[in-house]
């Protein structure tokens, strides 16, 4: 694995040489890890099944899982999708950003079935982070991206958190350093009059209710995902996780959030506090880091402190429902 360090507030990096190189191992392809403003993405050609048939094989990722396919711009995701009224609304307000449109695929796109897991439907996004709308306007394809972590895992937010779970599979890491929003996009689905949530996720329910001026629904359960992250044991560290906490049992971990402390916490094997004030966007963004680093400290359980279901706290406890689910 080689590592491109990007430094994101000066334009030089993209014109440096190891650009190029990054854009010859995608097309040629192999996995690169590239940040995004959500998390970072494990990216690969999405025209490409043998590509993304790594991307499977390096998570250990279930295949009827579908991914993500990251493109430069709304302009080019009308190639690969059919934009509804809906869809068209929502692309103009919240792309480049962290939403994800599951729209109808259309026949004439290249986006392979891998990628899309067979369904006759894609998911598309046009990400704020710069460095992946620029490799896949580089590349002139796609990149199918799930989140570069080992299936079922934490997800990641930085470069080291990469190279801990993927080194071994890539072929570059792109360092950017830490992810602005800290939790995955959120996946609306568009396939017909009805609009559909289907992972809440770095944009509130309430502002996508807004735009299109109606509710959303919420999907059926189902035991064939049609979005990414839809699976119910997901996002999980190894140690076990106890939601709703009221106290801290001894040999545990504590997830915490606000300035209330939980009974008990001052014998917590260690502590990770998503956000003293109670900033939902601050507790997003270190979600993913604080389970990874409560991993770490030998508990067998981590337990949570409850979390408001407001804004983005709805994608917050979804996550924190996913890795507290029953294992397979």
């Amino acid at each position: 694995m080689q590592r491109w360090t990007v430094d994101l507030s000066a334009e030089a990096w993209r014109n440096d040489p190891q650009a190029n190189a990054v854009c010859k191992a995608l097309l040629d392809g192999g996995l690169v890890a590239v940040p995004t403003e959500t998390v970072y993405g494990l990216a690969a050609d999405a025209t490409n099944p043998l590509a993304c048939a790594k991307i499977f094989a390096a998570k250990g990722r279930p295949q009827f899982n579908p991914l993500i396919s990251h493109v430069p711009s709304a302009e080019v995701a009308l190639e690969h999708g059919d934009f509804n009224t809906d869809a068209m609304k929502l692309a103009e307000t919240f792309w480049p950003g962290p939403l994800t449109l599951v729209v109808p695929k259309k026949p004439s796109s290249a986006i392979c079935d891998l990628a899309t897991a067979g369904l006759d439907t894609v998911a598309l996004r046009v990400p704020a982070g710069p460095v992946m709308r620029f490799l896949s306007e580089k590349t002139g394809v796609p990149l199918a991206a799930p989140s570069a972590n080992i299936s079922g895992r934490v997800s990641t937010t930085s470069a080291d958190d990469v190279a801990a779970d993927l080194s071994e599979a890539l072929s570059y890491l792109v360092d950017a350093g830490p992810c602005r929003v800290g939790i995955e996009s959120t996946i609306v689905s568009c396939v017909d009059e009805t609009p559909r949530r289907l992972r809440p996720g770095g944009i509130p329910r309430e502002d996508i209710e807004r735009v299109i001026g109606r509710p959303l629904e919420r999907p059926a359960d189902a035991p064939t995902p049609a979005a990414p992250g839809m699976l119910s044991s997901h996002y999980a560290p190894k140690a076990g996780v106890r939601l709703h906490a009221r106290d801290v049992r001894p040999g545990e971990a504590l997830l915490s959030f606000g300035a209330q402390r939980l009974p008990g916490a001052d014998r917590a094997v260690g502590e990770v506090n998503l956000s003293e004030t109670g900033d939902l966007s601050e507790a997003a963004a270190r979600l993913f880091a604080a389970l990874r680093a409560l991993d770490t400290v030998g508990a067998e359980v981590i337990c949570v402190q409850d979390i408001p279901e407001t804004g983005l706290g709805e994608a917050i406890n979804d996550r924190l429902r996913r890795a507290a689910a029953p294992r397979p």
